[in-house]
């Protein structure tokens, strides 16, 4: 009997600590996105899918110039002047005054951009974090302001057409100006499109004969084929502009925000 309470008491003394651990405070300037399940874009030759997203700590806002150029200050090797060719291509914050000076074109708390994976990915290990995965992306990004999947929602779809259809402001605003979904994340649509750790993975091979088989039906108009909404414009046009991409390479409307695993 002695022993039964004693293990009673124990589990008892434990339950706050295991609360503490479900219920944790997220990192600063990072929201809790909970588990879930998100239905991708296209789906495998099984037919319809969904995909599990365990819970993970995403940034509210992305990296902004100014936490960038602290990066820059503390690791030299990524400064526009010294960045390697086979990193990032020649573009690399070429909005920016100088090696160290931000100017006009980049306002301190504009999200930083002409930015290659490369790069955002090394900031991202500096900061003792890491990019999102698409599926993570996807998902966190699917939350409307009052819903955790707003796809259905024909308001919050044609918000996001809207944006898609109109050119980046130059210079950009602000990080931080849109509405937080319901995880508490902005502008994950809206101000500038972001890497994903697996970007790269959307990549046709160089060599079409090794990847012909395995991967046309998932680029050109073949990858509408397998789509599970035929009706979702923006994600049809997020899957098209990460096909594009290669890791060197270096846009003025693409940049990144941070994840870590919960």
């Amino acid at each position: 009997m002695r022993c039964l309470l004693v293990a009673l008491l124990v589990g008892v003394a434990g339950l706050p600590a295991l609360a503490g651990a479900v219920h944790a405070t997220p990192p600063e300037g990072m929201a809790l996105v909970r588990a879930g399940r998100y239905r991708p874009l296209v789906e495998t030759a099984g037919g319809p899918r969904t995909v599990r997203v365990e819970a993970f700590y995403l940034g509210r806002t992305a990296v902004t110039n100014a936490e960038y150029l602290a990066f820059v200050r503390a690791r030299p090797e990524w400064r526009r002047s010294a960045a390697r060719p086979l990193l990032a291509e020649a573009g690399y914050l070429r909005h920016w005054a100088g090696n160290l000076r931000l100017g006009a074109a980049a306002p301190p708390r504009a999200p930083v951009v002409n930015v290659s994976w490369f790069a955002a990915r090394a900031y991202a290990a500096w900061r003792g974090a890491r990019l999102p995965t698409t599926d993570e992306w996807e998902y966190a990004a699917s939350a409307s302001a009052t819903q955790r999947d707003g796809r259905r929602d024909p308001a919050f779809r044609r918000a996001l057409l809207q944006w898609y259809s109109r050119p980046a402001p130059s210079p950009l605003p602000d990080v931080g100006r849109g509405p937080a979904n319901v995880w508490g994340v902005r502008d994950l649509h809206g101000l500038v499109w972001e890497w994903t750790s697996d970007v790269t993975s959307a990549l046709v091979t160089a060599d079409s004969r090794s990847s012909r088989d395995a991967d046309s039906g998932l680029f050109c108009a073949a990858g509408a084929v397998g789509a599970a909404d035929f009706e979702d414009y923006a994600a049809f046009l997020r899957f098209g502009f990460r096909s594009g991409l290669e890791a060197r390479y270096v846009v003025p409307n693409l940049g990144f925000r941070l994840a870590r695993d919960a």
